[in-house]
């Protein structure tokens, strides 16, 4: 009720301060002008923050309401490693960037009103920051360094531009070297660095999984489940019952199977497959976990604040306990499961021409691995086709499906990103034995392909009922990055069809096709996906521009994702008796912050896996100083050649490093020129370098060319010695 009520006051105050004839007011006079209480003025304040937070509303230096000004902005701050950072305004195709002296001391991801003072066409908008509304950060994980009568700490996060100081009486006993938590408790200004206490010693920066632990604690990821959720999840049976299968389809007789990695344990989805004629029966069985995480109960709020499972490089950090997640929600061989199945009839062009949702019980026959399914349908493994010789025939009609499927999706122009995935092998101790690129094969294909088709068919119906749902969406690119990639490509002797309506999907796909095995494909690639938008939840369904799709959600992963399980929760009630006025009116209401929650949740993961990726690169590396590689130029800039190995860890030559002229970067060929003996570094050109150094506080890693170090040792005195190569 209270929420509503705020709502309401809102409202009337943005009609108020919109309304033409309206003189700018301060808080005081507004609670006058709507007559408001003693009692009440704290929830005025509170709607007025929020309406100034969301941009809605502005706020004079005399303290008075007004509307924002044509280039006055609310936005969030991102520093970055040097003196300048960027402003990320809703609505605003671009970010605005702010030079060091226009930050006005605010720290990465605060709150900001910004003035736009530059923005010539063609060019980035560049903006002052006028006030600090709302303050991102308040508690800081970095490396404490102990002075006489005081210590500073040391950001992990080097875009907060600033060590924090600390009192020695708020040290807590830190010493040099340790890891710790710091509450902010001053933020200081441009001239003054912040002011905090330590609350929390994680570890010393050597001690093993303090690494991870520090990136754990920075990105407040949650670890441990509350008593309540725990106490809930106690009380939930191991094994299913007979009054549970109760009205539902019984596919226990199907032939099923799950398709993962070899260590996966979190199993939520599960496949069935025959074919009738050219017509395919393809039905995708999803864990119900929904039937066990009840709205409201400890264990959904608690889903919900986690958003999604997050998977570091040495553990998972789950969106639901283990024994939901590895237990009674996970599709495991042999045990009868509930589910929510999919069951799709298919023709031999890859349309669905007709579908079923419902509640099923189903039992799995075998838990495959993705590398044996590829060793039967790549390698002809005749060991492997022996032991799964009643299911083969069933792998085989999925080969042939997913084929189908993936033709279908290529001619309407989904765009495929075959980036490769980083695979980290560690020790016990969290040391890092082995990194490897992750490639994807026929397995991974099949399972790929029949959720993609799955998701689509689950949103395309969702949509047709009018019904409350959460989408899986990515916008149009914006124009001007689109325009900003031509120009770019040219230079290459490649080009894009663009409009005035805006650019297709198929464009970007035919780029990526054209681009292939040239040396410059990694650089376009990454380029063109930047030039995207990133995909999001939503209410409202805008169509996935990358998978070229008028329709998608994600209904296949509620063990890890949370929109997944709250679609699932929409759509069983909709299968038991449909959805009432009222129970429309309340996903109506709550969809639009579980969509904006997932969102956020989702970046704080992937910010926290690619982390702990570099973490575990680096530190592989710093075993490998001196060692020989061979490299591809995957990238240039003013400042040097970013170098990219086989396994997948990038490194930079610095320019100051080509050691034999003077080179600099021609920023429109994208080239690396010496001025006396021209000689030219091109984009996927291959170089032998070896690994001079590691910055794991920076987490960078420095290569220089290998002929250097060869001429370094025949002045030495050393002959033609060779460093040991690793691939």
């Amino acid at each position: 009720m209270r929420e509503e009520m705020l709502e309401k006051r809102k409202k009337i105050i943005l009609d108020i301060i919109n309304d033409k004839n309206y003189i700018p007011m301060k808080a005081k006079e507004l609670a006058i002008l709507l007559q408001v209480s003693k009692e009440e003025r704290a929830d005025l304040d509170y709607v007025l923050q929020q309406l100034v937070a969301s941009g809605q509303v502005m706020v004079s230096k005399r303290g008075k309401y007004k509307k924002p000004e044509n280039n006055h902005f609310t936005g969030v701050f991102h520093g970055t490693t040097k003196e300048y950072g960027f402003v990320t305004v809703d609505g605003l195709e671009e970010d605005i960037f702010i030079r060091g002296n226009h930050t006005k001391g605010a720290l990465d991801k605060d709150i900001v009103e910004v003035l736009i003072f530059s923005a010539q066409t063609g060019r980035r908008k560049e903006g002052e920051i006028l006030k600090i509304l709302q303050h991102g950060v308040d508690e800081v994980v970095g490396v404490y360094q102990k002075n006489k009568n005081y210590g500073f700490v040391i950001p992990d996060n080097l875009k907060l531009g600033s060590d924090i100081f600390i009192p020695q009486e708020d040290s807590k006993g830190a010493v040099s070297g340790h890891k710790v938590v710091v509450k902010i408790v001053s933020y200081g200004d441009k001239d003054r660095s912040p002011e905090g206490k330590v609350i929390e010693i994680i570890g010393h920066i050597n001690d093993p999984g303090i690494d991870i632990m520090s990136v754990i604690k920075s990105y407040d990821l949650p670890v441990e489940f509350p008593d309540k959720v725990m106490n809930q999840v106690e009380r939930i049976e191991n094994k299913i019952t007979e009054e549970e299968i109760k009205g539902r389809l019984d596919l226990r007789s199907w032939q099923t199977v799950t398709i993962d990695g070899e260590d996966a344990k979190d199993l939520d989805d599960a496949v069935t497959l025959t074919k009738s004629g050219n017509r395919y029966q393809l039905g995708v069985h999803i864990a119900d976990v929904t039937h066990y995480v009840r709205e409201n109960s400890p264990l959904d709020k608690e889903a919900l604040k986690r958003g999604t499972s997050v998977y570091l490089v040495d553990r998972v950090i789950p969106m639901l306990p283990h024994k939901l997640s590895n237990g009674i929600c996970s599709l495991n061989a042999g045990e009868d499961r509930l589910a929510l199945s999919c069951i799709m009839e298919i023709d031999e062009k890859g349309t669905v021409i007709g579908h079923q949702i419902a509640e099923t019980v189903i039992n799995v026959d075998r838990r495959m691995s993705y590398t044996s399914v590829k060793k039967i349908l790549e390698d002809q493994d005749e060991m492997e086709i022996k032991e799964y010789q009643t299911l083969v025939p069933m792998f085989e009609l999925m080969k042939e499906l997913a084929a189908v499927l993936r033709e279908k999706r290529k001619k309407r122009g989904s765009i495929d990103f075959d980036f490769p995935e980083t695979k980290i092998i560690l020790d016990e101790n969290g040391k890092p034995l082995e990194i490897k690129p992750y490639e994807r094969n026929t397995a991974t294909n099949i399972i790929e392909d029949f959720m993609l088709i799955t998701n689509e068919t689950i949103a395309e119906d969702y949509y047709w009922q009018e019904l409350p749902f959460l989408y899986r969406t990515h916008d149009t690119p914006d124009p001007e990055k689109i325009e900003r990639l031509e120009i770019f490509i040219n230079n290459f002797g490649y080009g894009i069809k663009n409009s005035k309506e805006g650019i297709h999907p198929k464009e970007l796909q035919k780029l990526l096709a054209r681009i292939e095995d040239s040396p410059e494909e990694a650089l376009i690639s990454r380029l063109t996906l930047r030039s995207m938008k990133q995909a999001r939840y939503t209410v409202t369904n805008t169509g996935h521009f990358g998978l070229s799709a008028q329709y998608y959600c994600h209904f296949t992963s509620p063990i890890r994702r949370y929109p997944d399980l709250q679609i699932h929760r929409i759509i069983k009630e909709n299968l038991k008796s449909g959805l009432s006025e009222r129970r429309v009116e309340h996903y109506s209401k709550i969809l639009p912050e579980v969509a904006l929650k997932a969102s956020a949740t989702e970046r704080r993961a992937d910010e926290a896996e690619r982390e702990t990726e570099k973490i575990k690169k680096v530190e592989y590396m710093e075993k490998h100083i001196g060692e020989h590689f061979e490299g591809v130029i995957s990238g240039m800039n003013a400042n040097g050649l970013f170098i990219e190995l086989v396994n997948t860890i990038e490194g930079m030559i610095p320019i100051w490093a080509l050691y034999d002229d003077y080179y600099y970067y021609n920023e429109e060929k994208y080239e690396m020129v010496g001025e006396e003996k021209h000689k030219i570094y091109k984009l996927g050109q291959k170089l032998m370098v070896y690994v001079d150094s590691v910055n794991k506080t920076q987490r960078t890693i420095t290569f220089l060319l290998a002929e250097e170090k060869k001429m370094e040792e025949d002045e030495n005195g050393e002959g033609n010695n060779q460093a040991s190569s690793e691939q």
